[in-house]
């Protein structure tokens, strides 16, 4: 029987290596599958899901992440789409990930000016707001697109709707998005 995540954490915090084996037994398919998403490459993926493995290590402790699950895909995530800017930076390519994000640069630009780092924050909190207002099956939608990197088809076989009914509920969501952040005050 898995370990209740904060018994798990503990272990990091007492710097016991069980922790790792313990993570990846609760977590591993979770994060695997994030990776995979993003890299379409099971050794790319299976290096990243330990790439997050290690950096867990070494930011527990100090910290102590009050949602696990969430805290080791975020880290995954990033890990993830690290390598992926690292292997196509020179090359667009026609991957999902590509595009996923020329979907969401209508959205959300990724300035790196020192003024809008401290406006991500708040635009953090926006976007939680907003799909917080969306009803359980269109926040399903855009989560599983934009922050799992899932394909239109993948979403539609979850959904039980057509391909094309995901991407038309896709588009209209990401022009709803912009238009809550532009209400907002948020330069896009």
């Amino acid at each position: 029987m898995a370990m209740e995540d904060n018994e798990i954490i503990q272990l990091y915090f007492d710097r016991d290596e069980k922790a790792i084996a313990e993570t990846s037994e609760k977590y591993g398919s979770y994060c695997s599958s994030i990776a995979r998403n993003i890299l379409k490459n099971p050794e790319d993926a299976e290096e990243c899901v330990n790439d997050t493995y290690l950096r867990a290590w070494n930011v527990i402790p100090p910290n102590r992440p009050g949602m696990f699950r969430a805290f080791l895909g975020k880290l995954t995530r990033n890990i993830s789409f690290n390598l992926y800017k690292r292997m196509n930076a020179d090359k667009r390519g026609n991957g999902q990930i590509a595009i996923v994000l020329d979907e969401l640069a209508e959205c959300v630009s990724g300035g790196t000016e020192p003024y809008q780092e401290l406006d991500k924050s708040e635009l953090m909190k926006a976007i939680n707001a907003f799909l917080g207002s969306l009803p359980q099956e269109k926040r399903v939608m855009f989560v599983c697109r934009y922050w799992y990197s899932d394909s239109v088809a993948d979403i539609a076989k979850r959904c039980g709707m057509s391909e094309n009914s995901v991407s038309v509920n896709l588009n209209r969501l990401r022009k709803k998005l912009r238009s809550y952040l532009l209400e907002r005050g948020f330069e896009l």
